[in-house]
Parts: structure tokens; C-alpha cells; sequence
């Protein structure tokens, strides 16, 4: 029974990975002495079956998606009311929290209803019987929903990747370029890059629906949410399905890039504090400056120093999450299913779309103002004061 779960765990990427195929259908009769058209019982884990760990399960949740909503509210908000932010890199912060809040308000409570569902009745919801089983014609087949919700969770992690990349090559210029950054780095462009990493990133959920036909999306009781699956013919997998190996090039790539470029950085803001460090101990050209050394206007200022920091904390923050995704693709890869271990992996993905707006409030002390000014506003009304 193991290698034939080995051989249906097939690793593909964020958000999107195929769990054991078997126990996310209710419907597969390959159990000895099921009648046809008999449910079969799911294959659960410790983490999968028992009224207490759903329970809990579903606590989680519904706690994970108000933090998820009430948090990128709050930085919308305080983004697109104060004139400070309405700049490129506050333009890809409110990209950033968009996307996370996508999967607040769609992908999380999906969960929730699947997991209340399948506690307080005793058949699982007609979408959730047989979604991957294919029909003569399709007909009769009843409409999937995870084909809305997975393209959704998968389409808005690929943002939030491009958007730190995005975040990332912007402060880059700032610390590389300080004189050239508002040429080079404009409203403009950052809303033209903001419309391509949302479209790209879409089109990319989408291909291994619309470029194949094997392979379909369902709902997944390791991982409890909604996973790209193949259609197996019962013997082989697709014959397509190296199309999903787009999605961890895509992932490894882009945080590759933003690991490479974030060092180039921090090497720069290194040089530079370390210079600043020697001009103050000399005594005489200290702060003021630049005598023999160039303008200090060539120098990164302080602003942009310490976004290009709190960048980097977003950018360790992600990698972090998406770390034991990865450890589940290689695991998969040789064999195992980790069926536990994929439901703390896809739901530590998740809660990061929630630590943004905590990184924001330790780090930025505008956004703290910003925070204080929104809540002092709604505790008493202005008395015509604009802020």
C-alpha cells in the first residue's frame, strides 16, 4: 500500500502539491469487500480523522482568517490613506497585502466549510464525491469548486513571491543608485510590473488546466485544502505532467533571484555603514561631509536602508514558510507521502499571509503612525483636519 501512495504523491510546487491521491477521494472502491458505488473509507492520519483534531483544525482556521483579514485590512488601509506610502514600493506593499488577503477571505474559509461539512454530516458534499473521476463526455459531473479555489491559493502565493522580488529589486536600485532611483523607479512602472506579476502569475495556476487535460483539482484531506491531482488511467500517471514542474522552477527561481540581489544590498549597506563608521571615528569630515568622498546624496539614505532590511526580513520570512513545502516536494520525489507533515506544511504557507502586517508594525515606524492616526480616527471623529 505504501509504494502505491509513493507513486501517487506527486511533488508539484506551492500550494499546488498533489497529496495521496487515494484518501482525497471518497469515492474509490478499491477496498476488498466494498460494493460498487460504496464511499470508501478515507485513508487518515493522526492529523485527518477524529471529531477533537477537525475541531481543532477548524479553530485554527477560522482564527488563521481573521488574522488573515482584519491585518492586510489594516495595512490597505493605512497604505492607501496616507500620502507617505503612494509610492512605488507602497504601490507593491498594497500588491503584497491584496494577495494575502485573497486567501483570507476565499482559500481559508473554504477549508472551513469543507472541514464543518464533513463533521456534521454523515455523506461529504456531492462536489467532494467522485470530482476526479471521469465521465463519458463529463456529463453529470457535478461543478468542482476547488477549480476556483486552487488556481486562487496558487495564483496569489506566485504574487506574493514576484512582489517580494519585485520589493526587493526596487530598494536595490535605491541602496545601488540612490541619484537614479526616481528616474529609474517610477509610479508608472511599478503599476505596469504590479499588472504582469498579477496576470503571470495566474496564467501560471491555471496552465496544468488549461495546456493538459490530465489533470484536475480536488479537495485533499492530508493537506485540507484544494490540490492539483492527475488523472490516472489506473496504470500511469499523465503523460503531461512534467507541465507542473513550472511551478517550483518558478519558486526557486524568483527566490533565488531575490536571495542574489538581496546580498548585492546588504554588501552595499555594509560598505557603507563601515565607512560611515571610520569617518566618525577620524573626527573631522564626519557627517558633514564629503570632502574627497563625492556628495552624500551618492550615499543610501537611512529610509532606504532600513526598507531594504525590513524587505530582507519579508524575504527570510517567506523562505521560511515555504521551506517545509520543499522539504514535502523532496520527500515526495523519493517516495513518501507525509501526510501529516503536508497539513503543517501548506497551513505554515498560509499563516504567512498574515505575519506582513506584524513585520510592518515592528519595523516602520510611519506604518505604526499610520495604525495610530486610523484607530484615534475612529475613536473620535475629525473636527475638519485632514491628516
Amino acid at each position: 500500500m505504501s509504494s502505491l501512495f509513493g507513486n501517487l504523491s506527486v511533488p508539484w510546487g506551492i500550494g499546488v502539491l498533489t497529496g495521496v491521491t487515494e484518501s482525497a477521494n471518497l469515492t474509490t472502491a478499491a477496498q476488498p469487500g466494498q460494493r460498487a458505488g460504496e464511499s470508501a473509507a478515507p485513508l487518515c492520519t493522526f492529523c485527518c480523522c477524529g471529531l477533537l483534531n477537525r475541531t481543532l483544525s477548524v479553530v485554527f482556521m477560522v482564527s488563521l482568517a481573521f488574522a488573515i483579514v482584519v491585518g492586510n485590512v489594516v495595512t490597505l488601509t493605512v497604505f492607501m490613506q496616507t500620502r507617505q506610502f503612494r509610492t512605488p514600493q507602497g504601490y507593491l506593499k498594497v500588491s503584497l497585502a491584496l494577495a494575502d488577503m485573497m486567501v483570507g477571505i476565499l482559500v481559508v474559509p473554504f477549508s472551513v466549510y469543507t472541514e464543518i461539512s464533513l463533521m456534521v454530516t454523515s455523506a461529504p458534499p456531492v462536489w467532494y464525491q467522485g470530482g476526479s473521476k471521469p465521465s463519458a463526455g463529463g456529463l453529470g459531473r457535478p461543478w468542482q469548486p476547488c477549480k476556483l479555489i486552487g488556481p486562487v491559493f496558487a495564483g496569489c502565493t506566485f504574487v506574493s513571491i514576484s512582489t517580494i522580488f519585485l520589493m526587493t529589486v526596487e530598494r536595490s536600485v535605491a541602496i545601488l543608485w540612490p541619484l537614479h532611483k526616481d528616474s529609474l523607479v517610477t509610479r508608472r512602472r511599478a503599476l505596469l510590473l504590479i499588472l504582469l506579476s498579477w496576470a503571470g502569475s495566474f496564467l501560471l495556476a491555471l496552465a496544468p488546466l488549461v495546456l493538459v487535460n490530465g489533470f484536475t483539482l480536488e479537495y485533499n484531506e492530508c493537506s485540507r485544502m484544494c490540490n492539483y491531482t492527475p488523472l490516472w488511467d489506473g496504470v500511469q500517471p499523465p503523460p503531461d505532467g512534467n507541465i507542473l514542474l513550472l511551478f517550483p522552477a518558478f519558486d526557486f527561481t524568483l527566490l533565488g533571484g531575490t536571495l542574489a540581489v538581496n546580498i548585492l544590498s546588504f554588501t552595499r549597506i555594509r560598505r557603507y555603514t563601515r565607512k560611515r563608521k571610520l569617518l566618525s571615528e577620524g573626527g573631522s569630515g564626519g557627517e558633514g561631509g564629503g570632502a574627497g568622498g563625492g556628495p552624500s546624496s551618492q550615499r543610501p539614505s537611512f529610509s532606504d536602508i532600513k526598507a531594504a532590511k525590513t524587505i530582507g526580513i519579508l524575504t527570510f520570512a517567506f523562505t521560511a514558510s515555504f521551506s517545509p513545502i520543499a522539504v514535502f516536494v523532496l520527500g515526495s520525489v523519493v517516495g513518501y507521502t507525509w501526510c501529516n507533515f503536508s497539513f503543517f506544511a501548506f497551513w505554515m504557507l498560509t499563516a504567512n499571509s498574515c505575519c506582513n502586517v506584524i513585520i510592518y508594525s515592528v519595523r516602520d515606524q510611519r506604518f505604526r503612525k499610520g495604525v495610530s492616526l486610523l484607530f484615534q480616527r475612529d475613536q473620535s471623529p475629525p473636527q475638519g483636519e485632514k491628516s
